[in-house]
């Protein structure tokens, strides 16, 4: 029986911590972004409360009447400088363009009528150049070939990817679900030149037309669990220049092609005809001497 409480002691530990909290670590690429959830509904509780080092950065009461985020609740603090964002609906706080000044513990505190309850997340930013942060990724091509937007990375089940071409969006994936253009503007503009690589989310664009040209997003939502996720995009600059002919100047010379190789049949059989009918004429002569 002794044996049997200090297992369940130690389970509890390990899932809640010394003190009772639970707590929760994630990495973050400095430039993501990362959204904390709360796991409740604002509207069922009196307060939801976010803390960054012991510092109150945001806060949101469950009939909305006050809402607060970074300087707003402390006057004079700007270190998120309105890179702060809260859900409404669930308190849950996303820390967009984050920077490695962001690492540390956000501390959650949920009041309720009933009880209060706090949640740990530790959050490391990984840093890195500012070359690397604001890399756009550049492809040129000629109009009529195809060009292929890597995602570098491997689809995990839980992610969502979604493409978007200035500000349309154009393809989305997720599990083993794909759309692509699922408005009138999209399938206009595309035609059905657009595929997904369901392992990776990459997207070729086929037949490329010189309005293809343009800046293509990725936006990779990557959810760990119900406690976190992470935000990533990836940006590409794509040129389509033009192969020098419009395409009713192509048309024009398909149709003189073939316009030449009638020609060339039709004259093939007029000199074979005059050559049989002269052969026939030269035997006729001979055969009356």
């Amino acid at each position: 029986m002794k044996l049997f409480n200090v297992h369940v002691v130690v389970l509890f530990l390990l899932n809640h911590g010394a003190s009772g909290v639970g707590s929760d670590g994630v990495s973050v690429m400095e430039g993501d972004s990362v959204t904390l959830y709360t796991g409740v509904e604002t509207s069922q509780q009196e307060d939801i409360k976010w803390y960054f080092n012991r510092v109150r950065i945001a806060q949101i009461s469950g009939d909305l009447s006050y809402i607060c985020t970074d300087v707003q609740c402390n006057e004079g603090t700007e270190r998120f400088r309105d890179r702060l964002k809260l859900d409404h609906q669930t308190g849950s706080l996303t820390i967009t363009n984050i920077t490695n000044t962001n690492s540390g513990e956000y501390k959650l505190k949920i009041i309720s009528s009933s009880s209060d309850s706090e949640k740990i997340f530790i959050v490391t930013v990984i840093g890195v150049s500012a070359a690397e942060r604001d890399e756009v990724k550049r492809k040129s091509v000629t109009e009529g070939e195809s060009v292929s937007l890597d995602s570098g990375v491997t689809k995990s089940p839980n992610d969502l990817m979604t493409w978007y071409f200035n500000v349309i969006r154009i393809a989305e994936i997720t599990g083993d679900q794909s759309q692509i253009c699922t408005d009138d503007q999209c399938k206009e503009r595309f035609r059905g030149r657009l595929k997904l690589d369901h392992q990776n989310g990459s997207l070729t664009i086929n037949n490329t037309r010189t309005t293809d040209s343009g800046e293509y997003k990725l936006q990779i939502i990557s959810s760990n669990s119900s406690r976190f996720s992470i935000t990533t995009v990836k940006s590409f600059s794509v040129s389509v220049t033009s192969s020098g002919l419009s395409s009713a100047a192509v048309a024009g010379i398909c149709a003189a092609v073939v316009l030449l190789v009638f020609a060339a049949v039709v004259g093939v059989g007029v000199f074979y005809y005059r050559r049989r009918s002269h052969t026939s004429v030269k035997q006729n002569e001979d055969d009356n001497l």
